[in-house]
């Protein structure tokens, strides 16, 4: 074997064998110390891509489970000031039940319209008062109405030998336009905004009788009268297809941001809760003019029912409220699995895991001594040529 003193070519292998342990021994202590497997690009481009992804998606959960739990306090706001207005009208319908009994006499009917008259200054005030990071919730301010001037699907149109007699928008996004299609007798509503669509199968509608088209993910119910004659499933699906809802911009339903992209939205409409509103602006006003006349027995009377109206009207609204709240408190619990599954998913992409790597990690430092000890013996070769010199 040829002997070289410029060239030592079992140092410069143990050198270059050194080398690449130390490289490898700098990773393992950086993923070590940071936990990650991926701590830049060139670690693993394809995996940062791909765990970057995940990690968009599971940021954009977890802030979505804020979301629907901030919208579900939202709705117990409005629904628990409701709940003050019901017991305030259960008060009323009280006494507008004992004001209609003859055994009282004016003085004590003026008593009565005294707490009627408090109580719908009370209602109102509470609607007025009602309110959640500034928005007003029983003011109507964040219903939607629908916009007829542009709408081909509203009240009064004809659909083969039955009618739309009612179009409800109550949950639907404002300012947006849905569009009726017919695929062999199966309906789809699709809003136009992002393409969200939901199908069903309207049924015959007989003569005389109602049929509601509820696009419940969409927030839009379609009333439809049989009118005199009735007409069959199929005739209704070809007459509502190409019809248009539109919905106004002047007024829009509170949105929701319950997923992790733009179209995970829900929406929930937060209805006008007023003496006004609630039909009972006339009965109590007639009332208050005739409590002290020989019609306050009637005008008590007229009161109680219409009590009973605003009664039912409220339980209806606090009822969609507490659906809308349930809806979200499910829609958290299916966050919360969307979010740890694609967690896990990432986790196994980007994190260290630190056994194997603990094990790496001994296995290079065990090298790297052997190695330094290794290129000290090589270093001493050349020496050897000294003997030849003597």
């Amino acid at each position: 074997m040829p002997m070289f003193i410029n060239t030592n070519i079992m140092a410069l292998d143990a050198q270059r064998n050194l080398n690449s342990t130390s490289t490898d021994l700098a990773t393992q202590v950086q993923r070590l110390s940071s936990g990650l497997r991926i701590n830049s690009a060139a670690d693993d481009a394809a995996g940062l891509a791909i765990s970057e992804k995940l990690e968009t998606q599971v940021k954009g959960l977890n802030q979505a489970q804020r979301n629907a739990q901030d919208g579900i306090s939202m709705v117990q706001t409005a629904e628990g000031a409701m709940n003050e207005v019901q017991n305030m009208l259960q008060r009323m319908r009280e006494l507008s039940v004992q004001a209609a009994n003859d055994t009282l006499n004016d003085s004590d009917r003026g008593a009565i319209n005294t707490e009627l008259q408090q109580l719908k200054t009370e209602v109102d005030a509470v609607r007025g008062r009602t309110t959640f990071n500034g928005k007003a919730l029983l003011t109507g301010a964040l219903s939607t109405t629908q916009n007829t001037t542009t709408s081909t699907a509203q009240a009064g149109v004809a659909v083969g030998n039955a009618a739309i007699t009612g179009v409800d928008v109550s949950g639907a996004k404002a300012n947006e336009t849905y569009t009726l299609s017919n695929n062999a007798g199966v309906l789809t509503l699709t809003r136009s905004s992002d393409n969200v669509s939901q199908q069903l199968t309207p049924s015959a509608v007989a003569a005389g009788a109602n049929q509601v088209l509820d696009f419940s993910a969409l927030g839009v119910k379609i009333t439809l009268s049989g009118g005199s004659a009735g007409e069959t499933a199929a005739n209704i699906a070809s007459g509502l297809d190409g019809k248009t809802v539109t919905t106004n911009a002047g007024s829009s339903s509170a949105n929701f941001q319950v997923g992790a992209n733009a179209s995970d939205t829900m929406t929930v409409a937060f209805s006008d809760v007023s003496i006004n509103s609630l039909g009972l602006t006339s009965a109590l006003s007639n009332f208050n003019s005739q409590y002290n006349t020989s019609t306050a027995v009637t005008a008590a009377q007229s009161l109680t029912s219409a009590l009973d109206t605003a009664i039912d009207s409220l339980s209806n609204t606090r009822a969609n409220l507490g659906a809308s709240q349930n809806r979200l408190q499910h829609a958290i619990n299916n966050i919360a699995v969307g979010s740890e599954n694609m967690s896990a998913a990432q986790s196994r992409i980007q994190d260290t895991d630190m056994a194997a790597t603990m094990a790496q990690f001994t296995r290079d430092q065990v090298l790297q001594q052997a190695g330094t000890a290794i290129l000290a013996q090589a270093n001493q070769v050349p020496q050897g040529v000294l003997s030849l010199l003597r």
